[in-house]
């Protein structure tokens, strides 16, 4: 893959008021890995190949951080992070008995206040049907 890329890649999902959008339009409202992909070659020049892998490290380096224990802060998107749950009580829903539910973790994900903003405006910019 191309070095030193991460302006192109970067305004591949941006426009002029640093706002993440995508143009294309999906008739389930569903945008999937291979929209990104597509978004990437048709935006920055790189092939289909350079393309999957951009979008696959991406992806991969957000996941390695959080599995390091990382806070993942992408700037006007929004960051990853995740939160210990303490063990507590609950009750089984089919029979009522009460369970202990272990300790875990739960992914995070706080959106920025651009992607808010920008999430308000194409829901306020849409027609009603």
């Amino acid at each position: 893959m191309r070095r030193n890329t991460v302006e192109s890649f970067s305004k591949a999902f941006t426009h002029s008021e640093g706002v993440v959008t995508l143009d294309k339009k999906l008739s389930n409202n569903t945008i999937i890995k291979s929209d990104l992909v597509d978004r990437v070659y048709e935006k920055v020049g790189f092939t289909r190949r350079e393309a999957v892998e951009a979008v696959e490290i991406l992806f991969n380096e957000i996941k390695l951080g959080l599995a390091r224990g990382e806070n993942v802060r992408i700037a006007n998107f929004a960051s990853f992070y995740l939160r210990e749950k303490k063990p507590r009580n609950a009750r089984n829903p089919k029979t009522g008995q009460p369970i202990r539910i272990k300790p875990g973790k739960s992914l995070s994900f706080k959106p920025s206040k651009q992607l808010l903003i920008s999430a308000n405006q194409s829901k306020h910019d849409k027609p009603d049907s």
